[in-house]
């Protein structure tokens, strides 16, 4: 690495499954440009785990413009970087609002998101990392963000599904699907050197990666 192929990777999955960790991995494997969703950075977001019936909006809006500055940067960065390597794709801030705004909110999001005409460019790879929610759960109370702290199990396991859902009917890019419910990427050299093995061979279509387990 980097090859033709992996020029702009993408890592996704739920809160909590690990995919900053991984995508800056990536990274300096790579040699890559880090693109970061930098959740923190939303001035709305606890209030919405404290109260997502009425920080739903202010939240969701934040974000859309956010990754759409990032992604316009992506598309006007310059085209001798080896590659680049984000923890978000565009698809994934649709995916939220579907799942948090009401009928109304969504309807007036749908029309922000015409009006900005993001042209997301279409990665050379996605990297989907799933695992049960109660592992999901156990990272994010581990990593101790003050703004997860509010985040209920019941929401966990709907963002969960919406991300099954939504990657049952990806076809825009090679995929990579990994079970990371038993993988330390970070502090386990063998489990990262072996998913970077798996990275290294997808050139096109569906995969599936299920480590062995209890290398954690």
């Amino acid at each position: 690495m980097p090859e033709a192929h992996s020029r702009y990777l993408v890592v996704e999955g739920p809160i909590g499954v690990g995919k900053t960790s991984l995508a800056q991995l990536l990274a300096e494997t790579l040699g890559a440009e880090l693109l970061l969703e930098r959740a923190e950075e939303n001035p709305f977001l606890e209030r919405f785990y404290r109260d997502p019936q009425h920080a739903a909006l202010p939240t969701q809006l934040s974000f859309l413009f956010q990754r759409a500055r990032q992604l316009q940067q992506l598309r006007q960065g310059d085209i001798f970087t080896p590659a680049r390597v984000a923890d978000f794709m565009l698809e994934k801030d649709r995916l939220f609002a579907q799942l948090n705004l009401d009928d109304d909110e969504f309807a007036l999001y749908e029309q922000v998101y015409q009006h900005l005409s993001v042209d997301a460019p279409a990665p050379d790879l996605v990297v989907y990392l799933q695992a049960p929610v109660e592992v999901l759960m156990r990272r994010i109370l581990r990593r101790g963000a003050a703004y997860e702290h509010f985040i209920q199990r019941e929401y966990l396991e709907r963002v969960a599904d919406a991300y099954a859902h939504f990657f049952h009917y990806y076809n825009r890019s090679p995929l990579l699907i990994v079970n990371a419910s038993d993988i330390n990427l970070v502090d386990n050299e063998a489990d990262y050197a072996q998913l970077v093995r798996e990275i290294r061979r997808v050139r096109s279509g569906r995969h599936y990666f299920n480590p062995a387990a209890g290398l954690a």
